[in-house]
């Protein structure tokens, strides 16, 4: 299909953000930075195919950035050799940030997976059992909790809606009021899916399912969840530039990737065919050319053990590689994460955690991520030896189809050369 749809796109703000809005509102460097901080090395180790390969890749990137994506972060480590590292951006946002590989960027949903990570290694200790109900863990805080388990909420079966459907929430998600959520006020204001779904019958993502996960690993554990996450994964994997987001700011010194979404004017006009949003609904930030809106400073703690994670390409390749060949987690716990249920919508399947997506040349295992102005795709193969990552500046402007269109052929294309196969005939740079 020629645009991303919520099955290829599925981030924190995905389609249900659209009725939301409506209610309330040493690497193979390939231009590695467009100011030539890191300019294409030889390919030292691999063949004609795969420098032509990476040759087409860099092209896309700069294509997709010029069509709406406005920058795009791409790195592929096959693990056997250096990896393929390309960072491209629109000449307009060159005077906001020289973007490359290397910057800390907001991973959004990506997130859940090293959530679903920590919960089923207390499973492994026999501190959390994935049968055990919601009620168990959370009494009296989650409507209908007694008929919900850890595992739907791990596999969004809960029957649980989303928050981010409330108009009390919406203008702390578009930046427009700065509030500081706590889980449980999230979960206070969680509506049931419409129509009402019996737990544990039909898949429906929820950001709300994996903010009750976090409270239940700090009451099991009786750590933080911020905690949780150095000690059991960033720490041991030395993922120096990951961390949970506690409010809106930037650590001091260290590079970050700039993202931006359309002006209200634009989001009006691109979500025109499903919804008619009120005028002015739209992202809090500084003007910025081409009607977009610079959305680094809008808060993304909300989000907490759903999509908080702040992360690098590199770091997040590590994580999800460490998790798919097996070192973060028992066999028998493996097997549970990958066991999925129907998720059409995601373009595969869905396990404890964890999206098995259907991509031209093959099977892969990952997430994606988005929150404003940030959106991600991060994937291995089964074995979790080869892995890619695409890092997009925008979320709601990769939704304009000639957006859409590069960006989806750019993430095909990475994603094949990562599995090592030849790149979609019909996504091709000519």
């Amino acid at each position: 299909m020629s645009a991303p749809t919520p099955s290829r796109r599925h981030r924190v703000l995905r389609g249900a953000l659209t009725l939301a809005l409506a209610t309330c509102l040493g690497a193979v460097c390939v231009s590695c930075s467009d100011d030539g901080q890191d300019a294409a090395e030889p390919m030292a180790g691999r063949d004609t195919a795969d420098t032509a390969a990476a040759g087409r890749l860099s092209v896309l990137a700069q294509k997709a950035a010029d069509a709406g994506s406005l920058g795009v972060i791409v790195r592929i480590d096959r693990g056997d050799g250096k990896p393929v590292e390309i960072a491209r951006q629109a000449a307009w946002t060159k005077n906001d940030h020289r973007l490359a590989v290397g910057d800390r960027f907001r991973v959004g949903s990506n997130t859940k997976t090293l959530t679903a990570t920590l919960v089923l290694q207390q499973v492994a200790e026999k501190r959390i059992g994935l049968d055990d109900t919601v009620e168990k863990w959370l009494p009296g805080l989650v409507k209908g909790g007694e008929h919900i388990t850890v595992r739907m909420l791990l596999t969004h079966t809960s029957g649980l809606g989303d928050f981010l459907l409330t108009p009390q929430f919406l203008p702390s998600l578009t930046g427009q009021e700065q509030r500081t959520w706590k889980p449980e006020e999230l979960l206070a204001v969680t509506p049931e899916q419409d129509p009402p779904t019996v737990p544990g019958e039909k898949y429906s993502y929820s950001n709300a399912n994996y903010e009750a996960l976090g409270l239940i690993l700090e009451k099991a554990t009786g750590s933080s969840l911020a905690e949780l996450i150095e000690q059991k994964i960033t720490k041991p994997l030395g993922m120096k530039d990951s961390f949970l987001a506690t409010d809106a700011a930037w650590p001091a010194g260290k590079r970050h990737a700039t993202g931006y979404e359309p002006d209200a004017k634009r989001l009006k006009a691109l979500l025109s065919g499903t919804v008619n949003l009120p005028e002015g609904v739209g992202f809090a930030g500084s003007e910025r050319p081409g009607d977009n809106i610079d959305t680094a400073a809008i808060d993304p703690s909300w989000s907490w053990a759903a999509g908080g994670m702040v992360s690098t390409a590199r770091d997040w390749q590590r994580f999800l590689t460490a998790l798919m060949s097996s070192r973060l987690l028992p066999e028998a716990q493996m097997k549970q994460m990958r066991t999925t249920v129907a998720a059409p919508e995601e373009g595969g399947a869905y396990g404890l955690g964890l999206m098995k997506v259907d991509t031209p040349c093959g099977t892969v295992w990952g997430h994606t991520g988005g929150l404003p102005g940030y959106s991600s795709e991060i994937y291995t193969d089964a074995t979790g030896i080869r892995s890619v990552a695409v890092f997009t500046l925008t979320n709601f402007g990769i939704k304009e189809k000639k957006a859409a269109t590069a960006n989806k052929a750019l993430v095909d294309a990475a994603t094949c050369q990562m599995l090592g196969n030849p790149q979609p005939s019909n996504r091709t740079t000519a």
